[in-house]
């Protein structure tokens, strides 16, 4: 099997080197994919050009089916902000846009994979039972977070803990340092779930260890997200990594054919090891996370380490994810053995909790918005995207509107030209509201944090847009009254000295590009 090493670094590469230029892209999956779909496309869409030798009929076909449309939209669940949009696909584009929707409401290609969702959730209700004590402890608090707790479990198995010891990361850098350190302990199970795995420095370090510890016989598995085979890996990649004893698989590999299942990634960020420890947060595994190469500047991300009972969760929310292809399904390292309370420095609640886009739960923006609902003093917030339906816009001018201090931070160096030109679209509605917003100069922040009153903290891959609250499998840690909550928030002030303030000014004073494009990309936001 051929390795490379990385020039300057001595770090793992399993795949061979990609073909580059334009033949390079003719040959590749990415390009076969898109035209076997493009075909499939037109397959569909010629025989609609033959009805025009009945326009009469056509015409009466057309008007039933655009009021029939209208009377779906106006009684289904899908959010305001969505309907609007697809009001006015189907205005403009009646019978594209009707089988648009058709397509995407019809659950085409996901019915399965939500039927084995829904069965590991069910079977896993009770995996983790909650500890009595702990439950009346977080209610005499008189916080109101057992009754998020109420909430979070009607979609899961989501207990709340006392005795897990909690680390915050402010960077790529720090995060991966520690799990390094902590990968080199491993003597059970090593457990990784990431949205993006892409080879390079990081993830090549990473893999020297995993590869050792599974000739060791620790059980190593690593799953992705299934865009990483068009995007960062070799479609092969899962065959490689199993030649050197890891188990692997990419969830919903993309494949040549439609299918509304693609619409849904596995956005997740997974660390567990022996059930002692684990890592979440919005660090991916490639370079750029670690600011070892630079992309958009200065790479702003962030993660906590929990260590203790909490660990648990994050066992069982990874294997519930690798069990949806499994028919032998096995929880038994849920229960895997802790640290001992001696060996850690437990404080405060941790409720680690997840989010599947397959149900009808918006469980990541309910908690984002029971944060707002809730506060006392303040609000602080950093994220990469800010494409805010209906609600949530709400609940963030209404925190700003009662005198909450509501600060944002966002990128100072975009990642998306059209994400952050609808980011802007939200600007001055939001400073109308009270709503303090700041652009971190030095480049792109991709850190999911939340900070409040000195007491609340949420860090997980939870983003403010449509796609983390609506399309992805998501997870994230919510932290009340923890040690590391003081941590965040100081992480947070530090950031704010290297991010420039927006004001009314720099609204009037903006490109030109992002003023015409963010209106314009609102009316599609939700498909985006």
């Amino acid at each position: 099997m051929e390795r490379e090493n990385i020039i300057n670094d001595t770090a793992i590469r399993l795949a061979k080197p990609r073909r580059k230029g334009l033949l390079g892209l003719i040959f590749s999956r990415f390009f076969i994919i898109i035209l076997l779909i493009l075909i499939e496309l037109a397959v569909l869409v010629l025989p609609l050009f033959f009805l025009y030798d009945h326009l009469e009929h056509f015409y009466i076909g057309l008007g039933l089916l655009t009021i029939a449309i209208m009377i779906y939209l106006f009684n289904s669940k899908m959010d305001s902000t969505a309907k609007l949009t697809w009001m006015l696909i189907i205005s403009v584009l009646q019978v594209p846009g009707g089988l648009m929707l058709l397509f995407t409401q019809s659950n085409f290609g996901q019915r399965k994979i939500k039927r084995l969702s829904n069965e590991r959730i069910a079977e896993t209700k009770d995996a983790i039972r909650q500890d009595p004590d702990v439950l009346s402890k977080l209610r005499e608090e008189d916080s109101y977070t057992d009754d998020l707790l109420k909430y979070l479990n009607r979609s899961g198995c989501f207990p709340a803990f006392v005795n897990t010891e909690t680390t915050y990361f402010p960077s790529g850098e720090e995060k991966f340092e520690a799990m390094l350190t902590e990968l080199a302990k491993a003597e059970k199970f090593i457990f990784f779930e990431y949205f993006i795995i892409e080879e390079g420095y990081m993830w090549g370090k990473i893999l020297e260890i995993l590869i050792a510890k599974a000739k060791a016989g620790v059980d190593v598995r690593v799953m992705f997200d299934g865009m990483c085979e068009i995007s960062t890996l070799p479609s092969n990649y899962c065959k490689l990594l199993e030649a050197e004893g890891i188990r692997a698989k990419s969830y919903a590999p993309i494949r040549p054919f439609i299918s509304s299942h693609y619409n849904y990634r596995d956005h997740r960020k997974i660390c567990v090891i022996d059930g002692k420890v684990a890592f979440n947060g919005g660090v991916n595994l490639a370079d750029e996370y670690i600011n070892h190469i630079e992309r958009f500047g200065h790479w702003k991300d962030t993660a906590v380490m929990l260590k203790g009972d909490a660990v648990s969760s994050f066992t069982l929310m990874f294997l519930q994810m690798w069990n949806l292809s499994s028919e032998d399904r096995d929880y038994k390292e849920v229960s895997a053995v802790t640290e001992s309370a001696g060996d850690i420095r437990p404080s405060g609640f941790v409720i680690p909790f997840c989010d599947c886009p397959l149900d009808e739960d918006k469980v990541g923006e309910a908690v984002y918005m029971d944060i707002l609902n809730r506060a006392g003093r303040y609000v602080h917030i950093m994220t990469p995207y800010l494409i805010l339906d209906g609600e949530l816009e709400t609940a963030l001018k209404y925190a700003g509107q009662r005198g909450i201090d509501v600060k944002l931070i966002l990128p100072g160096i975009p990642d998306k030209k059209i994400a952050y030109s609808l980011a802007k679209s939200h600007y001055r509605s939001l400073l109308d509201a009270g709503v303090k917003i700041y652009e971190y100069t030095p480049g792109f922040v991709h850190a999911k944090v939340w900070t409040s009153d000195d007491e609340k903290a949420v860090v997980g891959t939870i983003n403010l847009d449509y796609r983390s609250l609506y399309h992805h499998f998501e997870c994230a840690t919510y932290l009340y009254k923890a040690d590391c909550v003081s941590d965040i928030e100081a992480d947070f002030q530090e950031t704010l000295t290297k991010c420039r303030q927006v004001t009314y000014d720099t609204i009037r004073n903006g490109e030109t590009f992002y003023k015409i494009m963010g209106p314009v990309a609102k009316l599609i936001a939700p498909l985006l």
